[in-house]
């Protein structure tokens, strides 16, 4: 019988629970929200890059879906690459109707994790949601062995618990002594 203690964290699933999804066209913001509320995500939807970079900080969310084209002074590039200067293992699905190489090839050098054109298959948006999560906390897991300084997690349950936890914890599930909710150890402060 193994334990959690014996289990590899580099080989734990990455685990997504708030979405953000910055889309300035209501129809795709909504189609979006609720296509991802049916899979049990919470979603914030922001408009424009000054939301996105508000949400991002208020919301802490675990996965970010980016347009590209947006209105106001930041394009979705500007918002990826501050996005990633805030939260190096952010993972940013790129969802566009973008389908030019240098469009990709840009994304990728500001740090987008994936790209999806537009028209989307819904399905297909979902499993890269899933695998984009797991590549980029695999490649986090793989620069905290390096022996990079691992700092330990602080974060509260609903309750106004406050842990601290050691960071082989992040992404597990805990159970708060004070309510007996189950609390997620985010994998990023």
């Amino acid at each position: 019988m193994s334990t959690d203690g014996d289990i590899d964290p580099r080989l734990a699933p990455a685990i997504v629970h708030r979405i953000l999804v910055v889309e300035d066209d209501p129809d795709e913001a909504v189609f979006l929200k609720t296509l991802l509320e049916r899979e049990k995500y919470e979603v914030t939807i922001a408009k424009d890059g000054g939301q996105a970079h508000s949400m991002f900080v208020m919301r802490k969310p675990d996965l970010v879906i980016l347009d590209l084209i947006l209105p106001g002074s930041e394009t979705g590039w500007e918002v990826c690459e501050r996005l990633k200067t805030l939260e190096k293992y952010m993972p940013i699905v790129i969802l566009s109707a973008i389908e030019l190489e240098d469009s990709r090839n840009l994304a990728v050098r500001v740090g987008a994790d994936a790209y999806i054109t537009k028209p989307f298959d819904p399905d297909e948006l979902l499993v890269r949601i899933k695998q984009t999560a797991q590549e980029v906390w695999l490649r986090s897991r793989a620069e905290d062995s390096t022996g990079d300084e691992i700092k330990p997690v602080r974060f509260s349950c609903r309750c106004g618990k406050r842990f601290k936890v050691a960071h082989q914890h992040r992404g597990k599930t805990l159970t708060c002594p004070n309510c007996g909710e189950p609390v997620l150890v985010p994998r990023h402060e």
